[in-house]
């Protein structure tokens, strides 16, 4: 990857919306090497995919919390069957696995607190291998939706 794939990679990152033709004159190509460069970027992985960046108290989900998950043990097939339960939850929009304890960090949406209380006894609290629960409420957002440096 050089200077030119990082310099598309960055306006893309800021307008994933741009046109071939626009990111082109951006970094500096013509239309058809810039076209060669996205589709290679793409073919590696480099670029994952496009989405638009919704918000989600326009959505009518400002109710934003933190669950962090502890296991009761850490055997595979234990784990793969929890991520599989927590994959399916919609209103989960952040999952991830952590070193050390506790074993998940979750970040759940809902509209309101009931709504987050229903989800969290209904759905979170019957999640298969899960020993503990404990939850926080997102305060603000500072960083969120950040680009990935590319130096």
């Amino acid at each position: 990857m050089d200077a030119v794939d990082k310099e598309i990679l960055a306006q893309l990152q800021a307008d994933g919306r741009l046109s071939v033709t626009e990111l082109a004159e951006r970094v500096g190509l013509s239309l058809s090497p810039c076209h060669r460069r996205v589709k290679a970027l793409e073919a590696s992985g480099a670029i994952a995919g496009y989405h638009a960046q919704l918000d989600p108290t326009v959505l009518g989900l400002g109710f934003d919390s933190l669950v962090f998950v502890t296991m009761h043990d850490a055997r595979s097939e234990t784990l793969e069957e929890f991520e599989a339960a927590v994959t399916s939850i919609p209103h989960v929009v952040m999952a991830q696995r952590l070193f050390g304890v506790p074993d998940y960090l979750l970040r759940v949406v809902a509209a309101d607190l009931p709504a987050f209380q229903s989800i969290y006894d209904q759905r979170l609290a019957k999640l298969p291998g899960v020993q503990r629960l404990s939850s926080t409420l997102v305060m603000k957002r500072v960083v969120e939706g950040r680009e990935f440096p590319l130096e």
